[in-house]
């Protein structure tokens, strides 16, 4: 496999186990909902290869965007998760038409011992990194900026504590099932930096889970009898295993591993280097 330089990103406390966008040739445009275009008004279009079928296009005209597939091994309370998320979207944009990506989401708990009732954030970042109030205060405004910059809202306030997360991955694995795991996630994401909200507890996940279009009564029958636990650590332990170790960690086509939260051009690279490697197998 071939790794990106390091970026910004956050490390595991403790490292033991413990739709889609489709591309509408007709008229140049992107979604990740109903084509108002072409045949397909009204429902989402097929999710693999043969893309839209507009009256009138052959094969050659439909395959325009090259199928992309995205893993990222990320963290709901990690800014930086969030962070790399948006500047893979803005690579993404610059690369208009070229990519129809498939973005798959997998467990990373980054204080998998952490207790129920949290922890103040800024004594955790302290206890955890040996940071001063003073630094502390200066990641947040860095990281309020760039958020800003990016289209996402941190909003840091004292007081606020930092969470266990098993149960909102637990919903995430759900969550994929259902479709909606990308819509779940930045909920999570906006949920925990942005709304102010305890993503560890019951109530509010199943509030999430409704923002981001799921039912919250079935997303409280799955975090009352836990049926997707076991799943979620094996997957967490697979991660470990491929010495996955911080947060946040892109593959892109199952071969381009990009760790932290890099800038845009960085993605930008390696799209380029995957797009013309196709290009050159199919000529």
């Amino acid at each position: 496999m071939e790794k990106v330089g390091a970026a910004y990103g956050s490390r595991v406390e403790n490292s033991q186990p413990g739709e889609f966008s489709i591309a509408c040739p007709k008229k140049g445009m992107r979604m990740s909902g109903p084509c108002a275009a072409c045949s397909h008004r009204g429902r989402l279009h097929p999710i693999m290869a043969t893309g839209c079928n507009c009256v009138g296009m052959n094969m050659a005209e439909q395959l325009q965007g090259l199928s992309l597939q995205v893993d990222i091994v990320s963290d709901v309370v990690c800014p930086w998760c969030i962070i790399g998320y948006k500047q893979l979207q803005k690579a993404l944009a610059s690369l208009p038409g070229q990519f129809d990506p498939v973005i798959n989401w997998h467990p990373f708990e980054l204080n998998p011992q952490m207790p129920a009732q949290g922890q103040d954030l800024r004594e955790h970042i302290a206890q955890k990194y040996g940071t001063s109030a003073a630094q502390s205060q200066g990641a947040r405004t860095r990281l309020s900026e760039l958020g800003e910059s990016l289209g996402f809202t941190f909003d840091y306030f004292e007081g606020m504590r930092m969470v266990n997360t098993f149960r909102a991955h637990q919903l995430l694995h759900w969550a994929s099932q259902e479709g909606r795991q990308t819509e779940l996630k930045l909920a999570l994401f906006e949920a925990f930096f942005s709304r102010r909200e305890d993503v560890s507890e019951v109530e509010v996940l199943c509030e999430v889970a409704t923002r981001a279009g799921l039912s919250g009564a079935a997303a409280r029958a799955v975090l009352s009898d836990a049926r997707y636990a076991t799943e979620v650590r094996d997957e967490q332990r697979h991660w470990l295993e491929r010495e996955v170790h911080a947060v946040p960690t892109f593959l892109l086509q199952q071969q381009y591993i990009i760790p932290g939260a890099q800038e845009a051009e960085a993605f930008v690279r390696i799209l380029q280097k995957i797009r013309a490697k196709s290009d050159k197998v199919a000529s």
